[in-house]
């Protein structure tokens, strides 16, 4: 049984990002963002910090700077590959196609320049975990609630549920972070857009309709703690 495709019950491992960067707030940033969507991250300032890190952890991808103290990023690309085939990302403050092409020869997966959004360093992980670990993010899976990411189809005890667009990013926000309560503005935000303008209701509108395609009795899969927010509540 691989990571993403988990028994009724149990809870997907969460991939482990390092992050190697020396400027503390990108770090941190990042951190932050990659740990909102279902990452456990760990970091490293500098390229000794960072070669200790993937022998002693095994990370699933490395984000790695090119301007670090010690080693620079070439070269903890270069000592990385020669021993693991884990998905990297090169990040930095230099957009030459010089730096492009040595990093990529190196074995970099991809590259980005700084300064970048944080929605596209997502994307660029998680297209770099799909082409090495085809199997990342196919499947997300508790009790008898199952979503394929990849086909957009969500079932409830083999029951393929008929769910808008908006449904399943909901479902999916909610499934990937068992536990972890959502405001109507976070929701709003995550599933909708940060530059959605619109009534919050909109939220409960939608719960209410997801709520009813899951048959959602109680013991309720997605509760509602009022004045707070939502969650998603694993099944056993």
């Amino acid at each position: 049984m691989n990571d993403s495709e988990v028994g009724a019950g149990d809870t997907p491992r969460r991939p482990l990002a390092l992050v190697v960067d020396d400027e503390p707030s990108l770090v941190e940033l990042v951190r932050l963002g990659l740990s909102y969507e279902g990452f456990d991250v760990i970091a490293a300032t500098d390229g000794d910090e960072a070669l200790r890190q993937v022998r002693e952890r095994s990370p699933d991808v490395v984000i790695l700077d090119i301007m670090l103290p010690s080693l620079d990023g070439f070269s903890v690309c270069h000592q990385i590959r020669q021993h693991r085939d884990v998905p990297l990302i090169m990040l930095t403050a230099r957009d030459g196609v010089e730096d492009r092409v040595r990093g990529l020869n190196l074995g970099a997966d991809d590259y980005l320049a700084k300064p970048f959004r944080f929605e596209e360093l997502l994307a660029r992980v998680r297209a770099v975990l799909r082409r090495k670990m085809p199997t990342f993010g196919t499947m997300i899976q508790h009790g008898d609630l199952r979503l394929n990411v990849d086909t957009r189809e969500a079932y409830r005890a083999g029951r393929l549920l008929a769910l808008t667009p908006r449904e399943f990013d909901l479902l999916r926000l909610l499934l990937e972070h068992p536990g972890q309560v959502f405001s109507k503005e976070t929701i709003l935000n995550r599933v909708w857009g940060y530059d959605f303008v619109g009534d919050p209701n909109l939220v409960e509108v939608h719960i209410s309709a997801l709520r009813g395609k899951l048959q959602d009795q109680p013991p309720l899969l997605i509760r509602t703690l009022r004045g707070v927010g939502y969650r998603f509540t694993r099944t056993t």
